[in-house]
């Protein structure tokens, strides 16, 4: 099922193509198309080049730590998310190698990492559903996170399939027109608040 942006303004056919779905088939995704959503996480860019992400990953292919890392997520998550053939916790190291101050640019960079393996991701035909509905202390006791690295989210990855997969109380949503706010709403010019004129289009 494809769910292509409606867009005000041409944007790249890939980011247009991204959206987060919840049916997930259950295909094996394939070791190599897995190893490049991690180099397209490689490089991407980050303050100071500190790299500050890492990802806890779990393949079907293992069934006990799938099933550790689904235990991680709320119980409404798990109910569509069991059947991605991959899941993935995404961990933000909280402070800088050289100088072991915080670093507050971290969650940020871990952000465009996720954008590129994103990004990956749609182009290899994958798709990605990223939730912040997680216990991240169950993370962080089930695989031993130390200090001073947090989990961000859970990551449930691998191929589309149809709504109909989906328990009922899911497929409103699934089927439901994406939204987002218009561009004048979060632009600014002159002071917080005040819409840009670069907003308008040309006239």
């Amino acid at each position: 099922m494809e769910k292509p942006a409606s867009t005000d303004y041409p944007i790249v056919e890939l980011l247009q193509r991204r959206w987060s779905p919840r049916a997930f088939s259950d295909q094996p995704l394939e070791h190599e198309k897995l190893l490049s959503l991690f180099e397209a996480a490689r490089w991407a860019p980050s303050s100071f080049n500190e790299q500050p992400w890492s990802f806890i990953v779990a393949s079907k292919q293992n069934k006990e730590e799938h099933a550790l890392l689904l235990s991680c997520l709320m119980e409404k998550n798990q109910q569509w998310a069991q059947r991605a053939p991959v899941l993935m916790a995404s961990v933000a190291k909280l402070n800088f190698e050289r100088t072991g101050k915080p670093n507050r640019h971290a969650a940020h960079d871990v952000g465009l990492a996720m954008g590129n393996i994103l990004t990956q991701a749609t182009a290899l035909g994958l798709v990605v559903h990223q939730m912040a509905g997680f216990y991240p202390e169950k993370v962080r006791q089930g695989y031993d996170v130390p200090e001073g690295f947090e989990p961000l989210t859970v990551i449930a990855i691998g191929y589309p399939a149809e709504v109909n997969v989906l328990p009922e109380t899911f497929r409103a949503q699934e089927l439901g027109p994406r939204t987002r706010k218009p561009i004048s709403s979060f632009v600014f010019q002159g002071r917080w608040g005040e819409r840009s004129e670069l907003t308008q289009p040309n006239v």
